[in-house]
């Protein structure tokens, strides 16, 4: 039986709770690693796949994943280090806090599916391992911080230090410049745009609503979501695309919130029909404003993820034939013919939802619409069975 436990999911959440750039003014709704980490995976893959569609490269896709994840959880051990002294402290003693973060780790990741704890080991101690992909990671991080840095500075301009500050990170997107995607990203025209109106999600907040700590953006939600996929996925033993298509499937499954701004689920459901209309809508606003701005290659794979984001697929002959995430387990899980767990991806999103509400109101804030939020999830969810995976286990975890 698949179970992971609860101190994982909890573990992942705390980087909503992780301010950065806390000794500089920020705008009042600040920036959280967390949002800062799920822009980043929105950053690698963009870098990625350009080097895929416009130099033939290879990448070993389970790497940008499992490394995005392994980096995430290395932060989350070493919060609020200012970035000069954490950078001069990895130089001299990276060996050492290597060993030190996965030491505090590892009870927490030592009983996930193997290889995730021996590969997160591979990937900080073997100089080696996933090289390439390890590159377009560090690329990443520093485009995200870069963009997160471009607000910042217009409210910090006369601060000592901010120039130096500004240098540095320029200095660090230099030594990626070998990347076609950096290359493409700092032209600042269209793959720039399309990142920029990504990073606006960051500033759409979950159960907006209510009070509720921590708070969560719809972006961070969405790395949230994705890495609960990719958990899942890889506990079933999912091959190869089947992990991608579902990480990747979890990121941007609320993408088309970013022409539309969330719509919760009790107007949707209000009016017969009312929830097609707006599928709709969100579908031409995305061909009309976000694939413009994205290379044609790319457009069938982005269309993949988003549209009708919570039916699991497969592609058979070229066509999309919808089935259930049973019937992939059964059959299709296979890297020819790219399965994508839709219901799995909507059993996350929910699940995501229930320990949103479930630690907000274990810390005291608690609302009506929190409880009543709480409960209905569970309720309507925690008996799903999805892709083999009894989840109620899972979700009586954050019933109270």
């Amino acid at each position: 039986m698949v179970m992971i436990e609860k101190e994982i999911f909890e573990l992942l959440y705390d980087a909503a709770s992780i301010q950065r750039w806390n000794d500089h003014i920020r705008p009042h709704i600040g920036f959280t690693e967390l949002d800062k980490q799920a822009h980043k995976m929105v950053f690698a893959y963009v870098l990625a796949r350009t080097e895929e569609t416009d130099r033939g490269v290879s990448i070993n896709w389970r790497g940008i994943i499992e490394g995005g994840i392994f980096e995430f959880l290395h932060r989350l051990k070493l919060t609020d280090i200012k970035p000069t002294v954490y950078h001069e402290l990895m130089k001299n003693k990276g060996s050492e806090i290597n060993t030190w973060v996965l030491e505090r780790l590892w009870d927490n990741i030592k009983e996930l599916k193997k290889p995730f704890a021996d590969n997160f080991k591979e990937y900080f101690f073997n100089t080696g391992y996933c090289a390439l992909e390890k590159r377009i990671l560090k690329a990443a991080h520093y485009l995200a911080t870069n963009w997160e840095f471009g607000i910042i500075y217009n409210l910090n301009s006369t601060l000592y230090g901010l120039e130096q500050t500004r240098e540095n990170i320029e200095n660090e997107i230099e030594e990626h410049y070998d990347l076609a995607g950096v290359q493409k990203i700092k032209l600042g025209k269209k793959t720039h745009a399309f990142l920029d109106m990504v990073g606006q999600l960051r500033f759409q907040k979950r159960w907006a609503q209510t009070p509720r700590v921590p708070e969560t953006s719809v972006l961070g939600h969405m790395l949230i979501v994705a890495m609960f996929a990719y958990l899942f996925s890889a506990e079933i033993e999912a091959c190869d695309k089947r992990i991608y298509n579902n990480f990747f499937g979890g990121l941007f499954h609320d993408l088309p919130e970013v022409v539309t701004r969330d719509i919760v689920s009790p107007v949707k459901s209000s009016v017969e029909g009312l929830e097609e209309i707006i599928k709709d809508i969100e579908k031409r606003q995305v061909e009309e404003r976000i694939f413009p701005l994205l290379p044609v290659a790319w457009h069938q794979e982005i269309k993949y993820f988003i549209e009708n984001e919570f039916m699991s697929k497969i592609m058979k002959d070229g066509r999309i034939e919808f089935l259930t995430s049973n019937e992939i387990n059964n059959s299709y899980d296979l890297n020819k013919c790219s399965p994508l767990d839709g219901q799995l991806i909507e059993i996350c999103d929910k699940f995501a939802a229930l320990i949103e509400a479930s630690i907000s109101i274990s810390l005291g804030i608690k609302s009506y619409h929190l409880e009543e939020g709480r409960a209905h999830v569970y309720s309507k969810y925690s008996n799903s069975k999805v892709a083999g995976i009894d989840f109620k286990p899972m979700f009586d975890l954050f019933k109270a």
